[in-house]
């Protein structure tokens, strides 16, 4: 309850105060207030380092890109400095979000560009000295300093023995104080110790973002929290979130639920593992559609929607390149049916084609990647209706083969006539920076 209390208090006293980045541009693109904002952790929470097929996290992303992206907001939430979160990003088939927490909640950026929020940093800095807090640490031989990358500003970082992480806390704690600091100090994943400023943390940074929201007059209808480990505790506090903590939570968190919110229906223990206990929740609290395209053995065209098709086609030909679909005519003409006879498609090498006859090309790369862990996945799937009937899309499609990974920049228009099916008029596709080239079939 001592969380819940400081977090609406202390935003509420100093959204008002506090200056920096605006969040327009990441609420532009929204008419209206989120219909869900998701906030979750990284780690063994929407990422399963135990799963080489990264099945849940390639689940959760299908999902959101067909029935989230357009109305919604993702926000990662991870104890990941941005240097550790980057290089997840690279390994993992993860979509981009909204908004990243980093650094147990002491870093907020907005968009691909990873926008600092200024005036998130001017109300950290209140009662905070690293110097003081490096100095006072350097006394305690428990405390083993983690990498350089995980020491930010507002975030000093330690290893630490789990039988001696209370004691450590405790005596820390009064020295800190002793010195004129507010802290707050953070145990999670049964060896991390983090000390930060007292008004951050992961559930402080959520109720910042929350009230800011407010401010902008697009408060989300629903928000959702998830995730498996002590310094996810701060996140299930705030007030009207609802919580999923994955199958696989640590014991620490679990000790917390059981201690302070075991009598809470708004949080939930999922019965699976990770992303796909996330995929539960949402459909446990009644949060929207939880029925991923990934899911869905035979893709109709009932109910779709632009970004429902960019996200089929994309899955169409990862199953078609794994052979995971049988290799026929009236497969081939069915995709055929979908383009536009004069329509154009341009490689990313900057080739022209014309697209029905390029897809006569499709049967060269039947079961290509058969036995093998390729994936494909499109990301930030944005769809602007230039006209009745008529829609730009603009997205990033992925292809991952055990390490080697390839990405292209797409713009394409869709269009559709009454009661038929979405039809491809153009595609229009760029080599990502920084991604490999080579092989690459639309």
């Amino acid at each position: 309850m001592r969380l819940k209390i400081e977090c609406e208090v202390r935003v509420e006293n100093d959204t008002n105060r506090v200056s920096g980045n605006r969040i327009l541009n990441t609420m532009d693109r929204l008419n209206s207030s989120p219909r869900l904002m998701l906030v979750s952790d990284l780690d063994h929470t929407m990422v399963d380092h135990h799963d080489p097929e990264n099945s849940s996290l390639l689940r959760f992303n299908a999902l959101w890109e067909a029935h989230y992206r357009q109305d919604s907001l993702l926000v990662f939430s991870t104890g990941r400095s941005p240097t550790l979160y980057n290089q997840l990003r690279k390994e993992k088939p993860m979509i981009t979000p909204d908004i990243a927490i980093m650094s147990v909640g002491t870093e907020i950026t907005y968009g691909k560009s990873m926008v600092p929020d200024d005036g998130w940093v001017q109300f950290l800095n209140q009662k905070w000295d690293k110097d003081i807090v490096i100095e006072e640490t350097s006394k305690f031989p428990e405390l083993k300093p983690q990498a350089e990358t995980e020491q930010r500003p507002h975030k000093v970082s330690f290893y630490v023995q789990k039988d001696k992480a209370q004691s450590v806390t405790q005596a820390l704690s009064k020295v800190l104080e002793g010195r004129g600091l507010n802290v707050k100090i953070i145990y999670s994943g049964g060896i991390d110790l983090d000390v930060l400023p007292n008004g951050a943390g992961k559930g402080q940074a959520l109720a910042y973002l929350l009230k800011k929201f407010e401010t902008e007059g697009k408060p989300p209808l629903n928000t959702l929290a998830c995730g498996d480990s002590g310094n996810d505790a701060e996140l299930f506090s705030i007030p009207g979130v609802y919580g999923v903590m994955v199958s696989n939570a640590q014991e620490e968190l679990l000790q917390w639920h059981s201690e302070n919110a075991k009598d809470n229906p708004n949080i939930l223990h999922a019965s699976e593992r990770c992303a796909s206990g996330i995929i539960q929740a949402i459909g446990h609290f009644n949060l929207g559609l939880n029925l991923s395209p990934r899911d869905v053995s035979d893709i109709g065209r009932e109910d779709s929607s632009p970004s429902l098709e960019i996200v089929n086609f994309a899955l169409l030909l990862e199953k078609w390149r794994r052979a995971e679909i049988e290799n026929t005519e009236l497969f081939i003409a069915g995709l055929k049916a979908t383009v536009l006879p004069s329509g154009t498609y341009i490689h990313p090498s900057g080739s022209v084609y014309n697209i029905k006859e390029y897809i006569n090309m499709f049967g060269k790369v039947y079961g290509d990647k058969k036995g093998k862990q390729f994936r494909t996945w499109v990301d930030d799937v944005l769809a602007t209706q230039l006209a009745p009937g008529t829609w730009l899309m603009k997205f990033n499609k992925w292809e991952l083969c055990g390490e080697e990974r390839k990405g292209c920049a797409v713009t394409s228009i869709l269009s559709k006539k009454d009661s038929d099916w979405y039809t491809l008029v153009h595609v229009h596709q760029t080599w990502l920076e920084h991604s490999g080239q080579g092989e690459w079939f639309l």
